[in-house]
Order: C-alpha cells, then sequence, then structure tokens
C-alpha cells in the first residue's frame, strides 16, 4: 500500500503487489509534489516581486553572478562562530578541506544514471568564492575572535596561531543583550538605548558600516547566538506596524534575535537561525522578508543527535518496524551547554527537538507503529566535556508478531565543527537566493530544511524531517533553477 500527499495536500493511496513498488511510487509522487508546489511559490514570487520578468526567467529563475564580496555578519562570536570563520581562513590558506560542506565538496546528479553528469554544487550553480567572503559580528564579550576561539577550545592550538593575525583582526561589535532571555551568561560589551527600537537602529547603523567599510556588496546575517528563553508569539509579532509599536514601548516579548533580524530584513539582508528560537518564525518576519526580498530560513542548526534521529527515523518507517519509545540524553560543556542549564532556554530546545519524530513517523497514519511513543529529551550541563558533547540514545522498537528489540546510539561528536560546514552553506545558499529571482520573494526557503532540527515552513505546511526527503529537496531545487530535469528515481526507463 502506498500513501502520499499531492501539491494540494491531498492524501491517495493505491495498493501495489508488493512494498518495494509501493516506496518506489510514494518516493516518485512526493518529489512531483515538491516540485510542483515549488513551481507555484517560484512563479507567485515572480508575479508579486514587483519586476517584470521574461517567461523562461519566471520558470527556471534569472540568477544574478555572484561578484563582488560577500559580507557574513554574525550575532554570537562563541565556538559555532569562530569554528566557522577560522575553518573559512585554513581552507582558504590550503591548510584543510571543507569537509562536511554540501557547497564545497557536495555533487548534483543531472539527467539519467547513464548519463555519467555529476558536477560538484558549487561549479552547477553561481556560488560565491570562499575568497570573497569578508566578517564581521557581535558578542557581549569584547574578545577579538583570535581569543573567542583559544576559549573555545574547539580548534587545535598550532591552528589557531596559524591563524592568529586574520582572527585578531575580526573584533565584536557592541550586542544587543537581554539578561532575562539568557539568564546563564552576561558580558559587558552590550548597547544602550532607550527603546528596543533605538537597539534596531543602532544595529542598522552597524550593517551599513560593515558594508561600507569591509566594501561588501551583498550581506547574510547567520545568528550563531545561545538559546533564549522559551516563548509564544502574541499580538506584538503578527503585522510590521505591531511590531515597530512594541519596539518603541520595550516590549518584554521582543527579544534581543527579533532585533538583529528586524534590522537586517529591513536592511535588505537575508536571515538564518541557528538556535531555537522564534525570531524570524513570526508573521510580521515574514512579511518583511518578502516586502525587501530578504530571504530567511531556520530554525537550529541539525548537528550531533537530531541529525541521527532524521537518519534513523525513516529507517524504521521505510521497513515499518514500530518504535515504542525514544530517550534521548546530551552532555555538553560549553557555553551552548551552560546557556541551556537554565530551564527557560532548555524549554526552547526541547521543543525544537521533540517534533522531528511525530513529523516523520505520521502516527496518525500509522497508530500501531508510532501511536504511543515515549519520547524524552534531556540536556545536562558537563563543564569537564566542552565542546565534545556526547549523545546518548536508547530506542525500544518492535518487529514481526511484536517483538521487542533495542538500538544503542553513542554518538561523541564535536558540535561546533559539525556546525560549521552547515553555516557556510547557509551563508551561500541564502546569498544565492538573495540573487535568484524565483526566490528570492518567496520569504521562507524551505528548500534549505536539511540544515535545520526544526524547519520554517508556509503558514499551515507540515515539515519535512526526513533527512532524505530534506536533500532530495534541495537539489530538486537547484536543479529547477538550472532548467534541469527533476530526479524522481523512479528508474523504470531503464527497463524499457
Amino acid at each position: 500500500m502506498a500513501d502520499w500527499w499531492d501539491a494540494d495536500g491531498r492524501r491517495h493511496r493505491k495498493q501495489f503487489a508488493n512494498s518495494g513498488a509501493a516506496r518506489e511510487h510514494e518516493h516518485r509522487q512526493t518529489a512531483l509534489a515538491h516540485a510542483e508546489r515549488a513551481t507555484r511559490e517560484m512563479k507567485l514570487a515572480a508575479r508579486t516581486s514587483g519586476t517584470k520578468r521574461s517567461s523562461s526567467e519566471t520558470e527556471t529563475g534569472a540568477i544574478e553572478p555572484a561578484k563582488g564580496k560577500l559580507g557574513v555578519m554574525i550575532p554570537g562570536m562563541g565556538a559555532v562562530a569562530t569554528t566557522f570563520v577560522a575553518g573559512v581562513e585554513a581552507i582558504r590558506k590550503g591548510l584543510a578541506k571543507p569537509i562536511g560542506s554540501l557547497t564545497q565538496m557536495g555533487t548534483v546528479r543531472l539527467g539519467k544514471r547513464t548519463d555519467a553528469r555529476s558536477p560538484k554544487v558549487k561549479e552547477f550553480v553561481p556560488l560565491a568564492g570562499l575568497d570573497d567572503l569578508v566578517f564581521t559580528g557581535w558578542d557581549i564579550f569584547e574578545d577579538n575572535m583570535y581569543e573567542a576561539a583559544s576559549k573555545a577550545g574547539v580548534l587545535d592550538y598550532r591552528l589557531l596561531e596559524q591563524l592568529k593575525p586574520f582572527l585578531t583582526s575580526i573584533k565584536p561589535r557592541a550586542a544587543v543583550f537581554d539578561h532575562n532571555y539568557v539568564k546563564k551568561i552576561d558580558g559587558p560589551n552590550v548597547k544602550k538605548g532607550k527603546t528596543k527600537m533605538d537597539l534596531a537602529e543602532q544595529l542598522r547603523d552597524d550593517i551599513r558600516d560593515f558594508k561600507k567599510t569591509s566594501g561588501a556588496s551583498r550581506l547574510v546575517t547567520m545568528w550563531c547566538g545561545s538559546t533564549e528563553s522559551y516563548i509564544e508569539p502574541t499580538a506584538a509579532h503578527q503585522s510590521v506596524k505591531s511590531f515597530e509599536k512594541a519596539l518603541r514601548e520595550n516590549d518584554e516579548l521582543i527579544a534581543p534575535s527579533m532585533i538583529y533580524a528586524y534590522a537586517s530584513l529591513m536592511e535588505g539582508v537575508p536571515f538564518a537561525n541557528g538556535a531555537p528560537n522564534l525570531t524570524v518564525d513570526l508573521p510580521v518576519m515574514l512579511d518583511l522578508s518578502r516586502k525587501n526580498e530578504a530571504p530567511i530560513c531556520g530554525k537550529d542548526f541539525k548537528t550531533g543527535q537530531t541529525l541521527m534521529k532524521t537518519v534513523l527515523a525513516p529507517a524504521f518507517k521505510a521497513r515499518l518496524l514500530g518504535l515504542s519509545g525514544w530517550y534521548s540524553t546530551n552532555i555538553l560543556g560549553n557555553r551552548d551547554g551552560e546557556v541551556l542549564d537554565d530551564p527557560g532556554s532548555f524549554k526552547t530546545k526541547e521543543e525544537s527537538k521533540l517534533g522531528v519524530l511525530e513529523h516523520i513517523l505520521q502516527p496518525a497514519l500509522y497508530p500501531d507503529l508510532y501511536g504511543n511513543i515515549f519520547h524524552k529529551v534531556r540536556i545536562n550541563y558537563y563543564p569537564p566535556r566542552g565542546d565534545n558533547k556526547e549523545g546518548w540514545d536508547n530506542i525500544d522498537i518492535f518487529g514481526w508478531l511484536g517483538y521487542p528489540m533495542q538500538i544503542k546510539v553513542d554518538f561523541l561528536c564535536r558540535d561546533s565543527i559539525l556546525a560549521a560546514p552547515i553555516v557556510l552553506d547557509l551563508v551561500l545558499f541564502l546569498d544565492l537566493a538573495k540573487r535568484c529571482s524565483a526566490l528570492r520573494g518567496l520569504g521562507i526557503q524551505e528548500w534549505l530544511s536539511f540544515y535545520f532540527k526544526s524547519p520554517m515552513t508556509a503558514p499551515g505546511l507540515y515539515p519535512e524531517h526526513d533527512l532524505f526527503i530534506q536533500l532530495m529537496k534541495l537539489k530538486n531545487t537547484l536543479r529547477h533553477l538550472k532548467g534541469e530535469e527533476l530526479i524522481t528515481h523512479l528508474g523504470l526507463e531503464y527497463y524499457d
């Protein structure tokens, strides 16, 4: 039996002779539905963005060349940000390889398998080169990037010494910070202002200053800051008018990350949210994104434990193995672990992590297999481990005739090492989206869900969490932009 949803969200069911044929049909129909939705969204953006384009441009998306420097602005110059920037410089100097980066090492298959056409992603679409990247950031501590990287303890000191002149030159700008949102840390390098609107204007001044002094022709903002305390959307977050009123009135539910997002989008700068905060996952930000053609995406970089869930859960569903419970615990000793030791910040992270299994396994469709899952997530601050996070999972599954089985996963990962290539790819892909007529007016860039624990989607649309569906969506989007045939993996043509 195959179950799938078409581009209009209608469910379909069809009987097949065997499970392999059913899965093949599901995959094909899913790919076609994604492609049809993407085409509709791109056409809508082309009609509403205010610029008339030729029909060929509307279909495949005219992409402006990546000329000039690309400025990367990072709120939060901690372990992830410094590992990313140091890594880019190490790669530029020939000291390391960009391992983990789809934009640098990944390929995209074009046409049939027999065509043998698999160019690198960076050769297929016009991405900015690493040599064109320039950096700035904001942080509550005054350490330059060399000092911050040394304290983070992620990278070997011998590598840092080779990068010291470059990293020392990147000094943090004063940050917008509210201790009520991140209770476990505090610092002296903080902006002052009578209202939150004052702070937003100061950030906009910073953005303009960086663009001028760095010589960048384009900019991207990457939130690498801490996880903020959990809040839910209010009336203040529903429109630009209500949000700006709330900024002027110092509304306590306007978090610092939202001020960065507002300032960036007002300046027409794409924004990616690497934390589980609401930030750009709000109606006001979607409106600003579309109005100013500044693409947005998020939220929460998918690095360790959740990455494993988005790999394993699809396997259980594909083989129709049942799941009784999934217990996950983490120990982490870096600044992120310290911040998450606060219940408010942990609640925000927990919400991001818990939604993965439900969306992948679809318990409403498979009640006998996934209708009664006990899912528990824990994060424990453990300073001796530093950035070397350990994610431990106990998974209770059951198979034929209900017989129980267990899987144990102990992922001793390096949090910032896994996050850094995600940051790089998002910088380059968001810049591509900004230069693409078919993407920049859409607002949310759902095709970048591959990189996030809690992917943003259009209102009312459930997110895809399956890592392999996400990758198919990303690569099919690139193929679509370049007018190439979408890959469905049906494969019947080889046997005609």
